[in-house]
């Protein structure tokens, strides 16, 4: 495996949970799995998580060159039958120098969202970095987390015969419903992930704000860590929310699952995701999402039947859901209810089971190495 980041990594995200609860199980089986990811402050550059060997090589703005360098030097002559490229940031091109069968995981492709997060230049390169993947990637099987990213990789020009949807899972034994856990005692909205710009978490502060406006005492939950929460609190003060929203901060696993539970309704507001697995850890527990009607999201939220899809950007009609949901205890149950069976369609294990069976196909396959 090479992914930019391991969960021990501060900045890890969803596709580092994905990384882990699927290649770890493939551990788990007797597979022999390396991962090769960046280092960070303080990190080892060697160590096993999950039943995998992890080494790290480079740094967060090194490790597209220290990766390929790292590779050549200690993993090209070590057996290894087959690379998984975990794409969710800047492609490494492992097809240029792994001289290996490879594999290319996909979460998602940023395309002009990157202006949303980044300064131009870095957004550009990322922007441009992503132009040639269907050259590099030519005659390479692809492993797609959701149909939306399948089909934001045909548009690309990647072949739909190459591409394999395996969505995203979730612990259900770990995230459930609790009845002797009751919601919070205020009708609250829940947003639970990293606190940068292009999450768009401004939309649901505004959302708040007018559902406070028009009589609805919602309180806001935000919980993560990320470089937006300066302006997001600012915005907050702004708004003239005060107490009504709570910055949480990083929550652990557990304080996470305590919060999916309690909240009246879970909200997700991207423009672009790979799939959204909060969406599903909520479904999991029994919480409804409201979600922007935006690739990946629309993977993980099914409308009128798990939560709802709005417009992406527009505060009323988000503003509208939201309030139906807080207002309306019949809804809020059906929707729950809805949800938890929704999850129970996905779990990690069956993940596992269907990439294992796709990694042995690609290696019952032709090969044609890169040229």
């Amino acid at each position: 495996m090479a992914n930019w980041q391991d969960r021990e990594n501060p900045r890890a995200g969803g596709a580092e949970i994905h990384l882990h609860e699927v290649f770890g199980r493939l551990a788990g089986l007797g597979h022999r799995v390396t991962l090769l990811a960046s280092g960070y402050p303080g990190s080892v550059p060697r160590v096993e998580l999950d039943g995998m060997e992890v080494r790290r090589t480079g740094g967060r703005h090194t490790f597209s060159v220290a990766a390929p360098a790292y590779y050549r030097r200690h993993l090209a002559g070590a057996g290894i039958d087959l690379l998984v490229e975990d794409l969710n940031k800047v492609p490494l091109f492992a097809p240029l120098w792994a001289r290996k069968r490879c594999v290319l995981l996909v979460h998602h492709l940023f395309g002009r969202t990157a202006f949303q997060e980044a300064a131009v230049p870095f957004a550009a390169a990322t922007w441009l970095l992503e132009r040639p993947l269907a050259r590099v990637y030519r005659g390479v099987p692809v492993q797609a987390v959701s149909r939306s990213t399948a089909e934001d990789l045909q548009t690309r020009g990647f072949s739909a015969d190459a591409i394999t949807v395996i969505p995203n899972g979730v612990d259900l034994s770990f995230y459930t419903p609790a009845p002797d856990t009751p919601r919070f005692a205020d009708p609250t909205v829940l947003y639970l992930g990293r606190l940068k710009r292009y999450k768009r978490v401004d939309l649901v502060l505004r959302a708040v704000a007018r559902l406070r406006a028009g009589g609805v005492p919602a309180r806001l939950v935000v919980a993560g860590r990320g470089n937006a929460e300066r302006a997001l609190r600012t915005l907050a003060d702004r708004l003239k929310l005060g107490e009504a929203v709570r910055f949480a901060g990083y929550v652990s696993e557990e304080e996470k699952r305590t919060l999916l539970r309690r909240a009246w309704v879970h909200t997700l507001t991207s423009p672009k995701e790979g799939w959204g697995i909060s969406n599903l850890e909520a479904a999991a527990c029994g919480t409804a999402t409201v979600a922007s009607d935006a690739p990946g999201l629309r993977d993980s939220v099914v409308h009128e039947h798990t939560g709802f899809l709005v417009p992406h950007g527009d505060v009323p009609a988000l503003a509208e859901r939201l309030g139906a949901i807080l207002r309306d205890p019949a809804l809020r149950d059906r929707l729950g209810a809805g949800a938890r069976a929704f999850a129970r369609g996905f779990s990690w294990d069956r993940a596992a089971r269907d990439t294992v069976a796709h990694l042995e196909a690609v290696l019952q396959g032709p090969y044609a190495p890169a040229a």
